[in-house]
């Protein structure tokens, strides 16, 4: 760049894209000073090198610039991880079901797992039907990237989302209410003119209680 350019002569472009044509490189850099602009060579392989009139500083800050918005823009891919349990009942697989599907809309990958204690280690076959199931509800919204496999204990699958797959509106429905939060209701305001009166007390619960639903077998 600038005086750094040792070739007996360049092609020259100016700033605007129009070819200038071939000149000694100390006269290509008059030009770029004349113009507060810098001399970048562009193509130092060419035959004469070619070389661009350019305001460099502000080519590296839009560079820059569009590279943190490609950054910002790019989804990064998490895998999630479902569990079960070889006789976790019917219903408990439907919501995991659904779960894997709002992992997917996501765009996340999930391995979805079944985990074997005891004796349940000798009926692995439990584990594989178990998963297959899983898959088959699964077809048309996911792509099975690793096939059931035995590690350990644990049988596991990796479903990732189809290409194309758009999910249902009522999936989209449901994770928008599960992710906001209940609202109380707004007061109704009193006439200016009406008396006040302080409300009374609320009730004190004697025990709270926080309830876990425990979906595996």
């Amino acid at each position: 760049m600038n005086e750094r350019i040792r070739a007996r002569e360049v092609r020259l472009i100016d700033e605007n894209g129009e070819m200038i044509g071939v000149v000694p490189p100390i006269r290509a850099l008059d030009i770029a000073r004349e113009r507060n602009l810098d001399l970048v060579e562009i193509s130092p392989n060419a035959m004469p090198p070619v070389c661009k009139l350019m305001d460099y500083g502000r080519f590296k800050y839009e560079q820059a610039k569009k590279e943190n918005e490609a950054r910002k823009n790019q989804k990064t891919i998490t895998l999630k991880e479902i569990r079960m349990r070889p006789r976790t009942d019917d219903h408990d697989v439907e919501v995991k079901t659904r779960k894997i599907q709002e992992f997917l809309a996501e765009g996340d990958k999930v391995r979805v797992s079944v985990q074997f204690r005891g004796a349940e280690m000798r009926h692995p076959d439990i584990g594989r039907k178990l998963l297959d199931g899983i898959a088959d509800v699964l077809k048309g919204s996911a792509v099975i990237e690793r096939s059931p496999m035995m590690e350990g204990r644990m049988m596991s699958m990796i479903v990732s989302r189809l290409p194309g797959w758009e999910p249902p509106k009522k999936l989209v429905a449901e994770k928008a209410r599960s992710a906001t939060p209940n609202n109380s209701k707004a007061a109704e305001t009193a006439p200016t003119d009406a008396p006040t009166t302080p409300p009374a007390p609320a009730p004190v619960s004697e025990q709270n209680e926080a309830v876990s639903i425990q979906s595996e077998n």
